[in-house]
């Protein structure tokens, strides 16, 4: 019965190994009972499980060599008694047998064949006994759960051993032994049997009862989905780091020569000058026609106007990954790669895509991206060895080819609220005379390669203010320039926004055999189409190639006409001439006199006016409110956020949306300590200087503080406090009272009504 547990186990493991392992162990556990049946009952236990200890490190040894784990005997134990049920129940199917996963189904399997073995031997209680094994048996099905075929035919090879069991007859001592009415009289021997008798029917009765009403609720649930326990388990997560590395672009292209790895590339089968399947895209620094490698590191597949995240589930697996089919046409040529980490630190494990085999690093994979992880973390000097499977599809069959839709790709098609109307006019320009989707994404491509240029030292951002300043910023204020991470951001957004499916990836460019610096770091975008897969795009401009300004193929047109052209309305001549007034002064016509028309017409004109202005300061008090104490700490946070922005723009000192949160923070400082010292400047809404009382020292340094909350809440989603967004709302409202308070009286009296922060954008 404990070796059939082992069958059942061993459908979601890859291989043999685990059911030899646990028939062992069954074997094992009842030989020791068997052989030492006739020593005391204290002394089979300790015995038990000192043939369990040597059992299991044989095993474990067994396996961290099948598998190609390093480490000592005690290393190993440590780490899988440490992590046995987690990583258990966080595997990827099929489970390898490593020293983690086979740990505890093989002590499980031991003490079950002890406990049964030495109740049903030396206490004669066979049903007894047979519950352990049935306990392990119950709780392999559990972990199986839906990842496998029902288990029919160890079911029933099951219950037919238990039956033999019990059906056998039993030689010790217990109720199975002499005849219990041996040497009673006649009399009490007759009673005896009777009641012996009407005992055993009573239970048959009660057995054959509860099968009648247990039976067809059992049988109605035959066909009921396994409940997975893996659901009630956290898979291994990355790090905050990890979960954006689009940002780390920019900080990687500054200091190009940081070395992050060493690699080794062989193509087993391939000569050895042998193109790359999968070229890198021509960047200005490559040089090498494309024909390098890219190792990917991560895959980004949502996008919520604000910052890319992997957003992958990522499952405990073996040196063997899951194998899935290649498009029809791909060409697919395996890439091994031994890869050496240097100064790269995070969890996300690179690799050609797609990874088929790994040793080296314990991983976690995730089948829906293809990437890898190291939970434990990277470390310098890990080194691993990676086989890849490299697909590149047929070009000739993209041209024709279609886009998925529906909810299956909903989460690669979703763009959030918020998208600048530029960004949407030109992705229906691009969209306009280019109907199949590679035509669009083509044309999306070539766009972005031919207007914009790629630089090093362009500041990192990819949310729609940012996105917006990259695609139409005026060249001599930084826009119209970005690294990868803007090329590859745009592509994205202006793709989802043409009904492509996108997503943006974060790798590496490996020119044959040598170091990887953070100067071949690079971001890139692709599309799936239907039957091929994700394919990859360029949008980086040519080396030597200057960008064409974006006016000359692009001029937004705006929604409403200046007021410059709007045509003035033109009198035209009438034939009837005026009438003229009577002699003798006017006609009193009876109706009201005209002091009272121009007092009831100057009255009710105030009356509207205030009303307006009233409406006007209730909106503006209420949108504060909202800002400040509705939705969670990040959203409240942010909304203290725009009133600071509102205050700077009501002062005439607007901030664009290129600028980092401590930009603006020091421009609110520098706004605020120039409004009370009072020194002449410009000003957009007076034209004019003013001049107060003398320098005042800046009391407001808090507004540092709102600006790393602002920080904290775009890069670490979800970890703000609710005392910080307090904190946040109080900096903000100090900071506009104080602003309000610098400018001039009749300033003050038209800032509460100014209905501009009721539609500006943010």
């Amino acid at each position: 019965m404990v070796a059939l547990t082992g069958v059942v186990l061993g459908r979601v493991y890859a291989g043999g190994l685990l059911p030899r392992l646990v028939i062992v162990a069954a074997v094992g556990s009842v030989l020791v009972s068997v052989a030492a049946r006739r020593l005391p009952s204290w002394l089979v236990a300790p015995l038990s499980v000192a043939g369990l200890a040597g059992f299991t490190a044989w095993s474990l040894r067994l396996s961290a060599d099948a598998a190609g784990l390093s480490g000592s005997l005690a290393e190993v134990t440590a780490d899988a008694a440490r992590n046995g049920i987690p990583r258990l129940l966080t595997a990827m199917i099929p489970v390898e047998p490593t020293p983690d996963t086979v740990l505890v189904p093989l002590v499980a399997a031991w003490l079950a064949g002890l406990a049964g073995a030495e109740v049903a031997l030396r206490a004669g209680r066979v049903l007894l006994g047979c519950l352990p094994p049935a306990l392990l048996y119950a709780g392999a099905l559990y972990v199986v759960g839906p990842n496998a075929d029902p288990a029919i035919w160890p079911t029933v090879a099951f219950a037919a051993v238990a039956a033999v069991g019990l059906a056998a007859p039993s030689r010790g001592p217990g109720p199975s032994g002499p005849d219990p009415t041996a040497g009673l009289a006649p009399g009490v021997r007759a009673a005896v049997r009777v009641r012996l008798a009407a005992t055993t029917a009573a239970g048959l009765v009660v057995v054959v009862g509860l099968a009648a009403l247990l039976g067809p609720v059992v049988a109605g649930r035959v066909d009921d989905r396994p409940v997975d326990p893996r659901r009630y388990v956290e898979p291994p997560q990355v790090e905050s780091l990890d979960e954006n590395p689009l940002i780390r672009i920019s900080g990687w292209a500054l200091n190009p020569q940081q070395k992050l790895l060493d690699v080794t590339t062989r193509r087993p089968g391939a000569p050895a000058d042998a193109p790359s399947p999968v070229p890198t895209p021509a960047g200005p620094d490559s040089g090498d026609g494309g024909r390098s490698v890219r190792i990917r590191l991560a895959v980004l597949s949502d996008y919520d106007g604000v910052t890319w995240r992997v957003g992958a589930t990522y499952r405990n697996a073996g040196r063997i990954l899951p194998a899935a089919e290649p498009a029809p046409g791909a060409t697919v040529e395996t890439v091994r790669q031994e890869i050496t980490v240097a100064d790269l630190s995070g969890r996300l494990l690179p690799a050609v895509a797609t990874p088929r085999e790994v040793s080296g690093a314990r991983v976690a994979y995730d089948p829906q991206t293809g990437t890898l992880i190291r939970p434990e973390g990277l470390t310098p000097g890990l080194r691993y060895t990676v086989t890849s499977a490299a697909e590149r599809p047929d070009d000739n069959l993209l041209g024709m080819a279609d886009v998925p839709a529906g909810e299956e790709v909903a989460r690669v098609l979703r763009v959030a609220d918020g998208v600048p109307d530029p960004v949407r006019r030109l992705a229906a320009q691009l969209a306009e005379d280019n109907g199949a989707p590679y035509a669009r994404a083509a044309a999306i491509e070539q766009f972005l390669a031919e207007h914009y240029r790629m630089v090093a030292d362009a500041p990192s951002g990819h949310a729609y203010p940012n996105l917006g300043f990259f695609l139409f910023g005026p060249r001599n204020a930084g826009g119209q320039r970005g690294t990868s991470e803007q090329f590859a951001a745009a592509f994205a957004l202006l793709g989802r926004l043409t009904g492509l499916p996108t997503r943006v990836v974060v790798g590496f460019r490996a020119t044959g055999d040598g170091p990887v610096r953070a100067g071949d770091a690079y971001a890139w975008p692709e599309v799936l189409f239907e039957g091929l897969g994700w394919v990859p795009f360029d949008p980086l401009p040519r080396p030597d190639d200057e960008p064409r300004p974006v006016e000359e193929d692009f001029r937004p047109t705006p929604e409403d006409p200046p007021p410059s052209e709007v045509p003035e309305p033109t009198l035209e001549p009438t034939a009837t001439p005026p009438a003229q007034a009577p002699p003798g002064g006017p006609v009193d016509s009876g109706g009201l006199s005209t002091p009272v028309l121009v007092g009831g017409g100057t009255g009710g004109l105030l009356i509207v006016v205030g009303a307006v202005l009233a409406v006007l300061v209730a909106l503006r008090r209420a949108r504060s409110r909202a800002r400040l104490s509705t939705g969670d700490p990040g959203r409240r946070i942010a909304g203290a956020w725009r009133e600071l922005t509102d205050a700077l723009r009501l002062a005439g000192r607007p901030v664009g949306g290129d600028l980092a949160a401590t930009e603006v923070a020091e421009r609110a400082r520098a706004a605020l300590a120039e409004a009370r010292a009072g020194r002449p400047r410009p000003d957009a809404d007076t034209g004019a200087g003013r001049t107060d009382a003398g320098p005042t020292p800046d009391p407001t340094p808090s507004v540092d503080e709102l600006a790393v909350l602002l920080n904290q809440v775009a890069f670490a989603p979800g970890s703000a406090s609710e005392a910080q967004a307090d904190r946040a709302a109080a900096v903000a409202t100090d900071y506009t009272t104080a602003l309000r308070a610098a400018r001039p009286r009749w300033r003050r009296l038209l800032w509460s009504t100014h209905p501009g922060p009721l539609h500006w954008p943010h």
